[in-house]
């Protein structure tokens, strides 16, 4: 392609129960779809690799229809998936990352590991780059931020992380500012909610948002107390895998309200309802404490508090946050927070040279 034409990248994005596939020339999307898969057909495969081909077979018959010419594509960009830990950035997709992907070990078993495999495939075919952004492996944390107070539990960084290093960015372009020139506090609001502290360009801490600490969500408990969580454990109640699926998928605002809609909370709010009013107002207080916290490890104030996702559309969450945080920084909200621009972007930053690919 000539240096006058527009980038045109392509991005993948494979999901528990679907297939997302869109398309960007430079930060347009030219169509986004997702490729919604049935239980039966996911369930005969035994293991996450063997969907390789169904998920590839889904990404192909998408470009089918919407007539996309290969030779059109300036890159490819699939989701990253758990790999090693690894800093942040945009990663070309090489021979070493795609070996572990293919044969991963047991505990890293995940779909977002097919994303690489199957740009790669299709990169192949176009005579294109194929990458990986921020995958959720990303881990910039300092020695001091891993010790926990028992040997032998780290505190691991396990994050929303395209997500918070999208938002990162997108507040860096608003205050003008180079990413790797600030200090910011960016939270992630939406089913699970990651609160980082992002010093002079790296992720350096986060709370663990998927059962660990941090503040309660739509459907998880966030931190517990150890002492509950043990009697919680040995109260012959719950095995290992019903308490787990509680703590991760049951818990928040599903638990204590039996919804995880934000909407359908606002609207019991709106009626009188004061029991939902105290718990939505509480999972805002308890953001608000996690920014705090976070603001600390910077050792000085923000140059801006973030906060990015789904729920950063609920002006009531907002607010709530805003009115106890505001007085450390300005508060900048980009609502949604969209996985496949964020990867978009990533490979944009790239092309134009704004920031060098990384090898695996």
């Amino acid at each position: 392609m000539s240096q006058i034409d527009r980038s045109r990248i392509l991005a993948i994005n494979p999901g528990s129960t679907s297939t997302k596939v869109a398309l960007f020339e430079e930060e347009q999307p030219l169509f986004s779809e997702t490729v919604a898969h049935r239980h039966n057909d996911i369930a005969r495969f035994a293991r996450i690799p063997d969907q390789y081909e169904f998920r590839r077979d889904a990404v192909l018959a998408v470009l089918a229809t919407h007539q996309v010419a290969l030779d059109s594509l300036s890159a490819i960009v699939g989701r990253g998936g758990i790999l090693r830990p690894l800093e942040g950035g945009t990663y070309r997709v090489n021979e070493q990352m795609l070996g572990e992907l293919r044969q991963p070990a047991k505990e890293r078993d995940h779909v977002t590991n097919l994303g690489a495999l199957i740009a790669d495939e299709i990169a192949r075919q176009a005579g294109v780059p194929a990458y990986i952004v921020d995958p959720v492996c990303v881990d910039e944390f300092e020695p001091i931020a891993r010790i926990s107070g028992l040997p032998g539990v780290e505190r691991k960084s396990l994050a929303h992380v395209l997500s918070l290093k999208s938002a990162a960015h997108r507040a860096a372009q608003e205050l003008g500012q180079p990413y790797n020139a600030l200090r910011l506090v960016v939270t992630h609001l939406g089913g699970g909610i990651s609160v980082s502290a992002h010093l002079y360009g790296r992720m350096v801490d986060v709370n663990q948002a998927l059962d660990g600490t941090g503040p309660f969500s739509p459907e998880r408990v966030g931190g517990l107390p150890v002492g509950d969580v043990l009697r919680l454990a040995f109260s012959g109640k719950y095995t290992y895998e019903e308490l787990f699926r509680i703590f991760t998928r049951q818990g928040g605002l599903l638990a204590h309200l039996g919804t995880n809609d934000a909407r359908e909370v606002e609207k019991r709010i709106a009626a009188g309802d004061e029991h939902a009013r105290l718990v939505y107002q509480a999972m805002a207080y308890q953001i608000a404490k996690e920014i705090g916290l976070m603001a600390t490890v910077l050792q000085d104030r923000p140059d801006a508090i973030v906060l990015t996702g789904a729920l950063a559309n609920s002006s009531m969450q907002i607010e709530w946050i805003r009115a106890r945080v505001s007085w450390m920084a300005p508060l900048l909200v980009f609502p949604g927070g969209d996985e496949m621009l964020a990867m978009a972007e990533g490979v944009l930053r790239v092309l134009r040279g704004e920031e060098t690919a990384k090898e695996y």
